[in-house]
C-alpha cells in the first residue's frame, strides 16, 4: 500500500476526537444529534447542569488481531466532551436521549412561554 501525494509519503498526526453535532429545532422541541460511530450507549453520558447540556464519553480503540497488519488508521479515539447552553424555553426535566446506529439523539422539549399576567393593585 502506498499513501501519499505526488510520490511523497503522507504524514498523519494524532488528533483529539471531537464528534460532530447538529442542533435543530421545530415548534415543539430542540434536537441535538451527535455522530458517535462504534460507541455503545454505555460509553456515552448526557448531563444537564445549570442550563448547560454536556455529551461526554470515550471511544475505545479496537484490539488488533494477532495476524492483522495495519496499513492506515485515521479514526480518532479517546475521551470527548461537548457542551451547549440550553435556551430559556428548554424543558430540562423532560429531556430524552436515545442511541441508535452510531447516532445519539437528545430531544429537549420546549416549555410554553409564561403568559403575562395583569393584576390590578388597589391603591389605598
Amino acid at each position: 500500500w502506498h499513501f501519499g501525494n505526488g510520490g511523497q509519503k503522507e504524514v498523519m498526526s494524532a488528533a483529539q476526537w471531537t464528534p460532530a453535532v447538529d442542533i435543530t429545532e421545530d415548534d415543539k422541541e430542540f434536537l441535538v444529534k451527535a455522530e458517535l460511530p462504534d460507541l455503545k450507549k454505555e460509553d456515552v453520558k448526557v448531563t444537564v447542569q445549570e442550563d448547560v447540556i454536556t455529551i461526554s464519553g470515550e471511544r475505545r480503540k479496537e484490539v488488533e488481531q494477532k495476524n492483522e497488519k495495519v496499513h492506515r488508521i485515521e479514526s480518532c479515539y479517546g475521551n470527548f466532551s461537548r457542551s451547549f447552553r440550553l435556551p430559556d424555553d428548554a424543558d430540562v426535566g423532560a429531556i430524552q436521549a436515545e442511541s441508535r446506529n452510531g447516532v445519539l439523539k437528545v430531544r429537549v422539549p420546549k416549555q410554553p412561554a409564561p403568559r403575562a399576567r395583569t393584576v390590578e393593585v388597589q391603591v389605598n
